[in-house]
């Protein structure tokens, strides 16, 4: 894939990939030309030839560009956090921002399912390995309980999916503060639940009001 090097470059392509987003979004990869995506992004098909050679190339580039994006973002949010609970809080609202801003990533993601299993699966599998190591770490410091880190970050990106998908890409609306603190009251008690556990499984004999 070329890699434009130009500010003008990296524009035409953005435009590409964004117009990619919405026109499999809106109708589904299956049914989508490359004329489609020029189209939306008022650009001609020659254009398209020299940052993507296919239009499975640009789909996954579009799943690979956009996870990446995300991660990054839901990551920068939580730095300097000063506990993990902080840290979700960010996070959470950071994804539920991103998802307002690109409602069409869902069906995309879902698609790719049916395009090429292994890139569904890198999307999740890259988001999941992040999350995991920084609730390991905050195990590790004692932060929050020991559940199995990478079932944790599955299960906590299973509600903001679900969440983000009911209140954000059904509706069209946002998710309001009050939505965001049912979910962080949810969070709250998995993470800090009344008997602390240890890494070998057992449960402390004392709890903390953070805890409670």
């Amino acid at each position: 894939m070329a890699v434009p090097v130009t500010a003008r470059g990296q524009e035409t392509r953005a435009r590409l990939l964004a117009a990619a987003e919405k026109v499999f979004g809106e109708t589904s990869y299956f049914n989508v030309s490359i004329a489609d995506i020029t189209r939306e992004a008022g650009t001609g098909s020659g254009t398209f030839y020299i940052y993507f050679p296919s239009k499975e190339a640009a789909f996954r580039e579009l799943v690979e560009e956009r996870g990446h994006e995300l991660r990054m973002v839901t990551r920068l949010a939580a730095e300097g956090a000063p506990n993990r609970l902080e840290a979700e809080r960010r996070a959470f609202a950071s994804f539920f921002d991103f998802i307002s801003r690109h409602t069409n990533l869902y069906r995309v993601v879902r698609q790719s399912e049916f395009v090429d299993p292994s890139l569904m699966r890198g999307f999740y599998r890259a988001m999941a390995d992040g999350y995991a190591e920084a609730l390991r770490s905050a195990m590790d410091d004692g932060d929050i309980d020991y559940i199995d880190p990478e079932v944790l970050a599955y299960c906590l990106m299973g509600v903001g999916d679900f969440v983000g998908m009911r209140w954000i890409v059904w509706t069209g609306t946002s998710i309001s503060d009050e939505v965001l603190e049912h979910v962080m009251e949810f969070v709250k008690r998995g993470l800090y639940p009344l008997g602390r556990r240890s890494k070998g499984g057992g449960s402390a004999e004392t709890t903390t009001d953070e805890s409670r």
